[in-house]
């Protein structure tokens, strides 16, 4: 197994690339090479005095052991002091805890956090994401390294069609690669327009227009696609709401008995599009809509770690972002 230091702390705002952190963590804990296994603690299990607690606690297994904590974010400086410094400090031998912050915002992982993680001998690792008018740049230096040639108009074409998360621009660059018959190659502002994906807005809609009409299995096959290009949770969250609450709007007008072809005229969408959306929404009616809004409010509010009062929030407050979407979309889509 490679070796692994006691402590990590991946933190920031590019939570494509801390997914993909994640993700290869835990694959390399689960592939066997001298680990005992991977523990994945969040939610209620993943506070610092349950992370503590479980760092104290020992094991019969044989092997290195890691432990994944999601939720870092979230973590208060006087909690942190009170129970991860002490059990930072006196990490078993052959134990990984990893400490992932998707950070938002003022939603940090405090800086107790970080220095117990520095005492411990950790790595800390920020992801950030690179600021829009910085991206052209980013974007050509990341095609540089795939052995493609861009210049600045096309790394802006490139911006402009697909977006601005650089895990979904990264995609696109290594997909581009792929194609090419050999390396390095220049590309213009004519070949990004023919061979690039269109923006990823239109598969959040997508994704949107799947919840509209109850079909669960695609809106979790389009989700996951999203995630994987590194696209927000915040941000499709506000995609889907303006899609739900235009369908409320819709199954109201068609509950008032308002004729379809009237409606289709005020949708601010091409006319096949708005046949389609009509069609999706006469098959759900009007309550159930209005509790697949209320659905996902409470998934915002639990992806941020729920109501501020303890004994108000959720039993899902604190669970990991795709785990609460998934179970979101299982009820919006019902």
């Amino acid at each position: 197994m490679a070796a692994l230091r006691s402590a990590y702390l991946i933190h920031g705002d590019d939570h494509g690339a801390i997914a993909e952190r994640h993700s290869r963590l835990r694959a390399l804990g689960e592939s066997g090479g001298g680990a005992a296994g991977v523990e994945v603690l969040d939610g209620e299990a993943a506070t610092p005095h349950a992370v503590a607690a479980e760092l104290e606690t020992m094991t019969l297994s044989v092997g290195w052991r890691v432990i994944i904590v999601d939720g870092a974010e979230r973590y208060k400086e006087a909690e942190v002091a009170e129970h991860l410094v002490p059990a930072l400090a006196q990490i078993a031998p052959e134990t990984t805890v990893a400490f992932f912050a998707r950070e938002e915002g003022r939603q940090k992982a405090p800086a107790a956090l970080h220095d117990a993680v520095k005492r411990a001998g950790g790595q800390i690792a920020a992801e950030l994401t690179v600021k829009p008018w910085e991206l052209p740049r980013w974007t050509r230096d990341a095609a540089a390294g795939l052995g493609l040639q861009l210049d600045t108009a096309a790394a802006r074409a490139l911006v402009g069609q697909v977006g601005e998360r650089q895990q979904r621009l990264l995609r696109e660059l290594e997909k581009l690669a792929l194609e090419a018959e050999e390396l390095p190659v220049t590309l213009t502002v004519q070949d990004i327009e023919d061979r690039a994906s269109l923006s990823a807005q239109w598969k959040a809609f997508a994704l949107a227009d799947a919840l509209v009409a109850g079909d669960a299995s695609a809106a979790i096959r389009v989700y996951l696609r999203l995630r994987e290009q590194g696209e927000r949770l915040p941000g499709l969250m506000y995609l889907i709401a303006q899609r739900l609450r235009d369908a409320h709007a819709v199954a109201l007008r068609l509950q008032e008995g308002e004729a379809p072809a009237e409606i289709k005229r005020t949708l601010r969408m091409p006319p096949k599009a708005a046949d389609r959306f009509i069609t999706d929404v006469r098959g759900r009616d009007v309550s159930q809509l209005r509790q697949a809004l209320q659905a996902l409010a409470d998934l915002e509010l639990d992806s941020r770690g729920g109501a501020p009062v303890r004994a108000h929030r959720s039993p899902d407050a604190g669970l990991a972002e795709d785990t609460l979407a998934v179970r979101a979309i299982a009820a919006i889509s019902g």
